[in-house]
Order: structure tokens, then sequence, then C-alpha cells
């Protein structure tokens, strides 16, 4: 599925953008079923995928599986999916994390693709990463400055480890200390593209700033079969089988 050069750019860099994962009428389709879902589907938030077959196609779209799969070396179990659109009068994104630091994995075998169902680059809030910091420990983090970029937020989660043990964990939007302007890189990704990246990958967004044209994104978390997830909302994974 992948060519030799691809692997190694995703080793080397921590993330991967595949052009042509889902053709238009697939993406035209998820945002038709989006206008018209229950109330009680979307109520289901990061579990949408188990009661929503849109949904659920896309998390198990065979041509995603099989590079998730891949770049893992193993199966890939689903882990949440979440719907994050950008309306063009400056919907606001998320600033740049790791993901390891809001999925704690063990191993850390965690990874996300993240499907434009708009054409998105930087004037419409389009993804952007920090190449190589995947290979790096988790960096420091900080309450975001810039509430106009970034939207801000704070939720305790309930956390069980592998023994049994149970507590809660207060976890909030964060921006990473130290990172410098011109370590970002702000990718432009086709309608019907993607981008692949590790937990430990740098990633963010911020506002929409185009005025006329929405970013439609939908992400699946991944983790390879027989990892530990601590979140208990999310710790019961599905195959994509």
């Amino acid at each position: 599925m992948l060519t030799d050069e691809q692997r190694q750019a995703y080793e080397q860099d921590g993330y991967l953008v595949v052009e042509d994962l889902l053709s238009h009428e697939e993406a035209d389709a998820f945002l038709a079923e989006q206008e018209k879902e229950k109330e009680e589907v979307r109520g289901l938030g990061l579990k949408r995928y188990l009661a929503d077959t849109s949904w659920s196609s896309l998390a198990k779209h065979g041509k995603i599986c099989a590079i998730v799969s891949e770049l893992m070396a193993g199966d890939p179990m689903i882990v949440q999916t979440m719907y994050m659109a950008k309306s063009p009068e400056g919907g606001t994104g998320v600033a740049l994390h790791q993901d390891t630091h809001y999925i704690r994995n063990e191993p850390n075998t965690l990874m996300a693709c993240w499907l434009a169902l708009s054409d998105t680059d930087r004037d419409n809030g389009g993804l952007c990463v920090v190449p190589g910091s995947h290979k790096r420990p988790l960096y420091e983090t900080a309450s975001p400055e810039d509430d106009s970029e970034h939207a801000a937020w704070v939720k305790d989660y309930e956390m069980r480890d592998p023994d049994g043990k149970v507590w809660v964990e207060e976890m909030h939007s964060h921006q990473i200390v130290g990172l410098e302007p011109d370590e970002i890189r702000y990718l432009c990704v086709p309608r019907g593209g993607g981008v692949f990246f590790t937990s430990m990958t740098i990633h963010g967004s911020f506002a929409n700033r185009s005025g006329s044209r929405p970013r439609l994104i939908p992400a699946t978390h991944y983790v390879k079969d027989g990892t530990w997830v601590y979140r208990t909302d999310i710790q019961e994974v599905h195959s994509v089988s």
C-alpha cells in the first residue's frame, strides 16, 4: 500500500499526508448523514461509530485501515472518532499538543487518521505539525495564551490501570512550551486526503480566517491490538474488521 519513501517519511517526520483516501462521493455521503444525525447518536460523542454506519464506514475504511495497520505493524483497534468542523467566520482551532497527554496508553501504539472532507490549508484552519517532534519525550505544556485562536476547556476523566485501580485526572487544553514558530509546518490537504500521525507528534490548528471556506474534518484514533487505554470513557476498543 505504501512506498518505501512514504514509510521512511512517517518514521522520520512522525506524520504522512496521503491523497485520495476517500472519493468525493464518499465525502458527500458522510457529510449528508451528519446533517440528519439523530440527537441520541450525537450524544455518543467519541463512540458514534458504534451506532452510526457513516462513522463506522470511515473508521473501518479498507484503504485507511490498511495504511494504519502497515504503519503500526499490527492489527488496528478503534479508540474514538471525532468531528471537527470550523466555520469560515473564525471557527477556533485546537492548540498544538501531543495526543499522548490526553490518551495515555500502554505500550504507546496510539496513532490517528485526520481526514479532509474539504480542501484544507493554513487560511481555513488546516492541520499543522512539528516534524520530528515524535522522537523526543513529551514536551512541557502550559495553558493557552490566545483563546481567539484556540478553544479552551477543562474536564475530569476517570482512569483505570490494568490492575483495576481507578482514579480521576483533570485534563485541560494547553500549548507546548518553548516551541518556535519556524518549527511549525502548515499542511495543505486536498478533499478526500488525510494525515496519519503518531501520538507523540505535535499537531494542532488555528482559527479559520478564510471568510468563505468551512473546514470539515473527521478523525479516528487507533491503537494496536493488545494495547491498554487508561481513560475509561474510551477504554473499550473495537476491531476494524
